[in-house]
């Protein structure tokens, strides 16, 4: 089957209902994503389909509508993307495994509500979840991104 992740096309030969998460991992190498709980409640698997956040642990390969984009995706190689760089400046990460899903459930976000209110963020972030507790990092992360996006 053919895959689109993070703009380049790949062919790859897997079983129809493998996970996408194991797809990217460990057949593509994209290691960004990351294995949580395998029932999609945790949300360090998130990624986009063609921009909509979602659970790469819960979604079979053969199931992928669209283009697949990852944190290493995210960005481009000349600049982070807005919230990347947010995240770098609230020092949000603390042990960081959960982060890259964060970001990608942020992302998706702020490209559907670019003025999130705190229940719009607390909303939409509520699937994923962070051990060590920087929710109130997370949030403050994603109000700076959704300013230096609008400031664009």
């Amino acid at each position: 089957m053919k895959l689109t992740v993070n703009g380049t096309e790949h062919e790859v030969d897997v079983e129809d209902d493998m996970p996408l998460l194991w797809v990217l991992r460990d057949e593509l190498n994209i290691k960004g994503v990351k294995y949580g709980c395998g029932v999609a409640q945790c949300g360090a698997c998130t990624v986009h389909i063609d921009g909509e956040a979602v659970r790469s642990c819960q979604t079979a390969a053969a199931d992928v509508w669209g283009e697949v984009t990852t944190i290493e995706g995210l960005g481009t190689p000349d600049a982070l993307h807005a919230v990347q760089a947010a995240w770098v400046e609230h020092q949000v990460a603390q042990c960081g495994y959960c982060q890259s899903g964060q970001m990608m459930q942020a992302a998706a976000l702020l490209a559907t509500n670019p003025a999130p209110t705190d229940a719009d963020i607390d909303d939409a972030m509520n699937g994923n979840l962070c051990r060590c507790g920087t929710y109130p990092r997370i949030r403050a992360a994603v109000k700076t991104a959704a300013t230096k996006l609008q400031e664009v």
